[in-house]
């Protein structure tokens, strides 16, 4: 499986944007596809997972209402959509694959990982 993530920018604060994670391979419709981010000097982060079918989201909390996870898996892509953009939102933002939901934010338990996208927020 590959990933590719997409979708990244600058943008104002409170700003949206909407990141696409865009997957080859004809396993995608069984993969669990988590989100993470990565600010400059700190650790890569976890931002939310969606379940195989679609049917189960997880968020750390600092992105539960504001962004949404969701899937189109005739399309092979997950979506991020983040609303209200804030600047310590501003990160590379991955799309990493499991076959394991439960893993949730041990990044080392997925499988495959997409490239990253730039997300700025400024002030």
């Amino acid at each position: 499986v590959q990933l590719q993530a997409s979708g990244g920018g600058l943008v104002q604060a409170g700003s949206s944007l909407r990141l696409s994670c865009t997957a080859s391979g004809r396993t995608f419709n069984w993969l669990a596809i988590g989100w993470f981010r990565q600010a400059p000097g700190k650790e890569r982060e976890f931002v939310a997972i969606i379940s195989a079918s679609g049917g189960i989201k997880d968020y750390l909390d600092f992105g539960k209402g504001r962004f949404t996870i969701s899937r189109d898996n005739a399309k092979n892509t997950v979506y991020l959509q983040m609303n209200r953009l804030k600047p310590e939102d501003t990160a590379v933002y991955y799309c990493a694959a499991t076959s394991d939901f439960r893993v949730r934010a041990d990044l080392t338990r997925y499988d495959y990982w997409g490239q990253g996208t730039q997300v700025t927020v400024s002030s």
